[in-house]
């Protein structure tokens, strides 16, 4: 029994060793490198698995780039990989651009990647155009119309330009602001809608490709359409408010009319007040005057007759109250 035990330990042992070595030494994928006449030593793919770097990836990706008549440096693969950059995806963008006779190294393929572009994309992107289109912009021309404009921009990729150059964001920015100039520019909308491509030469002429990571080829006004009559409602924003501005002006004035008015009542009250209070005092001071003998009883008749002549006279001319007055 402990023979069998002892057995087993060793199998168990023999399998463990034969595991880890296969782990290290990825025979299959040492001899398809060998087939395909790429020799790594054994011992750099052990060194693989202790720096932890996959061999399949280092391993398939130097074939690949030596079936398609590439020279790359496994050093420099693994350096990328360790980097944090996708080696496969520089190495097909490397197959791409040397068949589509692109000039691009190594060394500017992984400073593309590890700027966190698309190498492969922006190798495809050079061979085959991009199209983008733009948001609808809005722009009024010089007779107050406003056009709302759609364009397609064709773009290529600018291989010089991926790292540290502006992404597609800018290049429509830039597209949208030529619009709004060029159209803002024009001395009717007519113009615009009777030559669109008048935009586009204008557009073209100001480089809104520089600095950027993309090259323009053209732009193509693809819509035109006709939007606000901004000239019309701004005058008509004008005239309100001058009628706004005229209307508190009078409103203004008829306060002061109505004020002068209330104080010219006021003092028209205060002197029929004086006059009333000075009628009262009258019998008083006739009174006065009889009993100081100033006042005799014949004065006191031609008085009432006078004033009943003057009643007559007043009546015959017009209306006038119990006491004389006109009314």
């Amino acid at each position: 029994m402990e023979g069998l035990g002892i057995i087993f330990i060793l199998i168990v042992l023999a399998i463990l060793v034969l595991w880890m070595f296969l782990y290290f030494v990825p025979l299959g994928l040492w001899f398809g490198a060998v087939f395909a006449k790429v020799y790594i030593p054994i011992a750099q793919l052990i060194g693989m698995r202790i720096r932890k770097v996959p061999p399949a990836i280092i391993i398939n990706a130097l074939v690949s780039a030596t079936k398609a008549g590439l020279k790359l440096n496994r050093e420099d693969m693994e350096a990328h990989y360790l980097a944090g950059g996708n080696v496969r995806s520089v190495v097909n963008a490397l197959i791409s651009a040397d068949k589509a006779n692109i000039a691009l190294d190594f060394k500017a393929a992984t400073a593309i990647d590890l700027a966190g572009r698309d190498v492969l994309e922006a190798v495809q992107m050079s061979v085959n155009p991009k199209v983008i289109n733009t948001p609808p912009v809005t722009a009024v021309a010089k007779d107050g119309i406003q056009l709302i404009a759609k364009a397609r921009v064709t773009v290529r990729a600018n291989i010089r330009q991926l790292v540290g150059g502006a992404g597609e964001d800018t290049v429509l920015a830039r597209v949208g602001e030529g619009i709004v100039s060029s159209i803002g520019s024009a001395s009717s909308h007519k113009v615009v809608l009777e030559n669109p491509d008048f935009i586009s030469r204008v557009v073209l002429e100001k480089g809104l490709d520089a600095g950027t990571a993309f090259e323009i080829l053209s732009i193509d006004i693809a819509d035109i359409d006709i939007g606000k009559n901004i000239g019309a409602e701004l005058q008509m924003d004008q005239a309100n408010a001058d009628k706004n501005i005229a209307q508190a002006k009078a409103e203004e004035r008829r306060a002061m009319a109505v004020a002068l008015e209330q104080e010219m009542k006021a003092k028209a009250q205060e002197a029929r007040a004086k006059v009333i209070e000075a009628e009262v005092q009258v019998p008083l001071a006739m009174a006065e005057a009889f009993r100081a003998g100033n006042l005799g009883i014949m004065d006191y008749y031609r008085m009432k007759n006078l004033e009943a002549d003057t009643r007559m006279r007043d009546s015959i001319q017009g209306t006038s109250d119990s006491k004389g007055r006109k009314k």
